[in-house]
């Protein structure tokens, strides 16, 4: 187990350069299994979970051969050896589950486990054994935690009850391959599903809608190898926007996708962030005055995740932090997952004055200083956001259980101390 250990209160400035998107490489990985030809990733991020994912890929057959000092990640399945994942591997990480879509493609069959991840709430695999149906598969309890799907899948018009993010990317996995027209009502359309769907246009995969909500595919014989970028990690480039604003420092965050930022920088600005567009680059001044804009609204309204292109929630526990640092009152309204808003509890005990309504609602009457203190981080989100308040805070603070904050945040002790934070990790 390893802990960062947070001398704070120093302005966080300078230059820095997102990861690639994270929760794009997860699903990319998997959709290598759709073609026999080798892929070629460029801007891999060197977080654990691709280690985790590459890990599944080669008990799965694939060859690999990754380069995490350079980003760059070749992934060959010209065989697959295996038509399931294990226990272990599965319950390691939430995007285990993206491996159903395209071993039920290629191989017509796949078993696997329920999938673990972050303790946010319950995160249940309807919609995507709903979904995977209605393209034709078979799908069989083998046990409470285990099952299987089977069948020839072919075209066919499939509703999404919720517009969830994996599973609209399992059915699309599965789709591409398969005979005849399908189209994905209520799919999701975040940055990450459109980087997935560029990338099979690429390898030759015939989709149109990318983007909107209403995906359409007509099934393709084959697919090719490509090489594909992966695209910068907004949520990242939103991380950093908030360490520099909560320290007081001037940031430049370089090439981002701007069109990716808009409704975080929207909410942003209702805490008094103000950032400028340089290019491809993103500056947040220093010192900012951190207001809420309009307290009425904040009171009433407030922060609330909701599907793209609106307030992502991984986003949320990090604006919490944010929200401390403003002056005025905001509420925050998490629709998604009902374990996420825990975590603000013990930034009270750094002197936050938040007061937890009910599993979803969080008010965060700011602004309040805080006091460093020890702290252990429940998940991703959570714990970067400790690391965040860490850095506000006056007097040492200490985050432990950081392999959790690894998952999205590569060597992000020697990344902070560049940008002037006083930041160790001790095993």
């Amino acid at each position: 187990m390893s802990k960062f250990i947070i001398e704070g209160g120093r302005p966080l400035g300078g230059v820095v350069k997102p990861i690639g998107n994270k929760n794009a490489i997860l699903k990319m990985i998997p959709a290598t299994l759709l073609t026999a030809e080798p892929v070629t990733f460029e801007n891999v991020p060197a977080i654990s979970d691709v280690t985790v994912m590459l890990g599944i890929m080669k008990e799965l057959g694939a060859k690999v051969d990754y380069r995490p000092e350079t980003g760059r990640l070749t992934v060959h399945t010209p065989a697959v050896s295996a038509a399931g994942i294990e226990r272990e591997a599965a319950q390691k990480m939430r995007a285990s589950n993206m491996f159903l879509g395209p071993l039920l493609a290629r191989q017509g069959q796949v078993t696997s486990f329920l999938p673990g991840g972050d303790k946010i709430g319950p995160r249940e695999m309807t919609a995507h054994f709903d979904g995977l149906r209605q393209l034709g598969a078979k799908f069989r309890w083998l046990s409470f935690e285990s099952f299987s799907l089977s069948g020839k899948l072919r075209g066919a018009e499939v509703f999404l009850y919720e517009p969830s993010v994996t599973a609209t990317e399992n059915v699309l996995l599965a789709a591409v391959l398969a005979p005849g027209r399908t189209t994905i009502t209520n799919a999701a359309s975040e940055p990450h599903v459109q980087a997935l769907c560029e990338m099979l246009s690429v390898m030759g995969a015939d989709i149109k809608g990318v983007g909107t909500n209403r995906l359409e595919i007509r099934g393709v014989a084959e697919l090719r190898g490509a090489t594909v970028p992966v695209p910068p990690d907004y949520v990242y480039v939103g991380t950093m926007i908030v360490l520099s604003a909560v320290t007081g420092g001037e940031l430049t965050v370089k090439d981002v996708r701007h069109e990716d930022l808009k409704s975080i920088l929207y909410f942003f600005r209702q805490l008094g962030i103000r950032t400028q567009a340089d290019g491809a680059d993103l500056v947040v001044p220093k010192r900012q005055r951190l207001t809420v804009e309009n307290q009425a609204w904040a009171r009433t309204k407030g922060i609330y995740s909701q599907p793209w292109p609106c307030f992502p929630t991984d986003m949320m526990s990090l604006a919490i932090v944010l929200a401390t640092q403003a002056k005025g009152a905001t509420l925050f309204f998490e629709k998604m997952y009902p374990g996420r808003m825990f975590f603000a509890d013990y930034l009270n005990g750094m002197g936050a004055n938040i007061i937890i309504a009910d599993p979803h609602r969080v008010v965060v009457n700011g602004r309040t200083p805080l006091e460093g203190r020890p702290l252990q981080a429940p998940d991703l989100r959570a714990g970067m956001a400790y690391v965040a308040a860490g850095l506000a805070a006056a007097g040492r603070t200490t985050v432990e259980s950081v392999e959790h904050i690894d998952r999205g945040y590569p060597h992000l002790e020697s990344t902070l101390q560049k940008l002037g934070a006083q930041i160790t990790r001790s095993e």
